[in-house]
């Protein structure tokens, strides 16, 4: 069956990130040359490219089943995977946001900070656990993204270069490791405490074996919080990004497609493991139509589809999730007849947690129980009645609803001395 929680991976959950980033604007204008033009669409990206994220994920969840085929299939097998991986990446930068994205907050407010982003921790792993429970057919991120805040935060502190390399050495080393300890865990899964809550997501789960296990997304995170240091603010650091986003990509996807066209055996040992939905292994170069690894052979750690969890995977999803957001950052910028026009999806990025979850009510009112493979017109449904909501939603408040709540949670955080 098709990974189908895929894109759920969103949720980056920024209630105080959108108030720090407006903080920031203001201060990047004041700080602004008199003769030279703000762009305010430093951060502003972030959100369009929240957004991005979010109509993958229902494209995902909602739409035609990629293995139909045609130019639709192809779209709809684009989202899968690289939306989730790219939520994970600004998952990172939204735990920046919160604690100094250009430097780290320190005394009190670093106190404060660290609180804050600990009890949104603890109220995803909650929710997402909740979710879960609820019996619907989406494979739930939220109690994921919550376990990956709470093993990152300890990285805030550190600059550019330690963040990028520790991502790096992640991607290198955490893919197999994974595959080891998988490979030494019971066939019938974990038992006891780290299966509770039953029918949910148990600390084995959430770390090993899960949909989004924690070993194979950490590198999504932390190069998100290294991305998030940069000066985004220059042209020629932009650039640069977008250009190390296609090559990490090339990396990730063409290492891939040589190593299964190359290493002998790869693609016969592959198809003959049983792993395939339809189609052959000679599309998990980029693609999971075919189906996903099992863990059977390690020949599995040569793939690079959507959620086989391997270095290559990670390496290619990082570089799309980095070229997204390089894009976003520049078009708002540059084009700003592209801003006013991208402000419907700008303000569903605000707001992702409550688009998400509402994308997951409205599933479960709707009866849909095979994900993805609805028509086409209920994606469309689904992506203009969240585009709505946010718009109008934003026009008379800063946060989306669930953002709101989630702010008042952190609010005991600042007692905090």
């Amino acid at each position: 069956m098709t990974q189908n929680a895929d894109d759920s991976a969103l949720m980056t959950p920024t209630t105080a990130a959108s108030e720090t980033e407006k903080r920031e604007r203001t201060d990047e204008r004041a700080k602004a040359p008199e003769h030279g033009r703000v762009p305010v669409g430093r951060l502003v990206g972030v959100d369009l490219a929240r957004g991005l994220a979010v109509f993958g994920m229902y494209a995902a969840h909602v739409g035609p089943d990629p293995s139909e085929g045609g130019a639709t299939g192809f779209f709809m097998e684009l989202a899968h995977g690289r939306a989730s991986a790219l939520f994970a990446f600004l998952a990172g930068f939204s735990i920046m946001l919160m604690t100094g994205r250009r430097a780290p907050k320190t005394g009190r407010a670093g106190r404060q900070a660290i609180a804050k982003v600990v009890i949104r921790a603890l109220v995803l792993l909650a929710l997402g656990t909740a979710l879960t429970l609820s019996g619907t057919p989406v494979e739930v991120i939220l109690a994921f993204y919550g376990l990956y805040f709470l093993l990152v935060l300890p990285l805030y502190r550190l600059s550019f270069r330690p963040l990028a390399i520790i991502a790096a050495a992640t991607a290198l080393v955490l893919p197999q490791a994974l595959y080891v300890i998988r490979l030494a865990l019971p066939e019938d899964g974990a038992s006891g405490v780290w299966a509770w809550p039953a029918g949910s997501d148990g600390i084995v789960s959430l770390l090993f074996t899960g949909s989004y296990p924690a070993l194979g997304w950490i590198p999504f995170v932390i190069a998100g919080m290294a991305v998030a240091r940069l000066d985004l603010i220059s042209t020629v650091v932009r650039t640069r990004l977008a250009i190390t986003g296609f090559g990490l990509a090339l990396l990730g996807y063409g290492g891939s497609f040589l190593a299964l066209h190359l290493v002998p055996g790869a693609l016969t040992t592959l198809n003959a493991s049983g792993w395939g939905e339809s189609g052959t292994a000679a599309s998990a170069w980029w693609s999971d139509t075919w189906g996903f690894p099992d863990g059977s052979t390690p020949l599995g750690l040569l793939v690079a589809s959507p959620h086989s969890e391997t270095t290559l995977s990670v390496l290619a999803n990082t570089g799309v999730a980095i070229m997204v957001l390089a894009g976003c950052l520049a078009v708002v910028d540059a084009f700003p007849r592209v801003h006013r026009l991208a402000r419907p999806v700008i303000a569903v990025g605000s707001m992702s947690l409550t688009a998400y979850v509402l994308h997951i009510v409205g599933i479960q009112l709707l009866g849909i129980e095979e994900l993805p493979g609805s028509p086409l017109h209920v994606l469309v449904g689904f992506i203009v009645a969240a585009t709505a909501f946010a718009t109008l939603w934003s026009r008379s408040f800063r946060r989306g609803p669930l953002e709101w709540l989630l702010g008042k949670a952190t609010e005991p955080a600042e007692l905090i001395r």
